[in-house]
């Protein structure tokens, strides 16, 4: 990912974890996703007090990106209160979207760590086991 990439997507995370809605954790998370048209999408958590109806940072940029027309992510940069590495459900909702996608963990201190989607969910369910 380039420099100018990574710049937009950076400061679109970090605007939406400022908007996050986290009263019951405090545990705030901003998202970015690069859509397959180069176009950046935003998300935030949004807690619950019935906590399974949260909704995580990535599930919400994908979200947006999905509305916007995307039908492919190359990329998502998730900003948290430290490292901050998808949860479980958002790894299988990523995958569907680009399973060799660039997965990058911002902390507001600036260490960044970049992985492949793949090294995070080895031997993802896919569309394929469905017969599609």
């Amino acid at each position: 990912m380039d420099e100018q990439v990574f710049g937009r997507m950076l400061e679109a995370a970090s605007r939406a974890r400022l908007n996050a809605h986290a009263p019951y954790s405090g545990f705030c998370v901003g998202a970015a996703v690069l859509g397959g048209s180069g176009a950046v999408y935003a998300g935030c958590n949004v807690e619950n007090a019935s906590y399974p109806v949260s909704l995580c940072a990535e599930r919400g940029a994908l979200a947006a990106a999905v509305a916007a027309g995307e039908k492919t992510i190359q990329a998502v940069l998730i900003m948290g209160p430290g490292r901050c590495p998808p949860c479980g459900m958002c790894r299988q909702a990523l995958a569907e979207f680009g399973p060799g996608m660039e997965v990058v963990m911002v902390s507001p201190d600036g260490t960044t760590e970049t992985r492949p989607l793949s090294d995070l969910l080895p031997d993802a369910f896919h569309p394929g086991f469905l017969g599609k």
